[in-house]
């Protein structure tokens, strides 16, 4: 797959509500990812904890939208800018606007940083 059909594969994935599945499916073992400016999570095992937390924080899913999707075949990067509307355990409903970058090699996502607002 090239890397725009594999971003467009976990969009679609996402979309349909089956984040921890795609996650594990393209998602290096040595993936590093990042939220705003905080510490950087290390390794598949540490990565998918953070979002095995975040599918259990999540009440609701009242829905998304893509608004872009950039990728650089030649570079091995993609970024997507989303905006999801969810309700949260303990938060309430939030609409949330952030672009994630990936990086890639061999057909996996070996590190992403999420921007957003708090």
């Amino acid at each position: 797959m090239t890397i725009k059909e594999s971003i467009d594969h976990i969009n679609g994935q996402i979309m349909q509500g089956n984040i921890l599945g795609v996650f594990d499916e393209m998602y290096a073992d040595n993936v590093v990812m990042q939220e705003n400016s905080d510490e950087p999570r290390t390794g598949k095992a540490a990565n998918r904890a953070y979002e095995e937390q975040f599918v259990a924080a999540l009440e609701t899913f009242h829905g998304a939208e893509i608004r872009s999707v950039n990728v650089n075949e030649e570079a091995g990067t993609s970024s997507v800018e989303w905006m999801m509307d969810m309700s949260l355990k303990g938060m309430g409903r939030m609409v949330r606007e952030q672009v994630a970058i990936q990086r890639w090699e061999n057909g996996k996502v070996v590190s992403e940083r999420f921007y957003y607002k708090n």
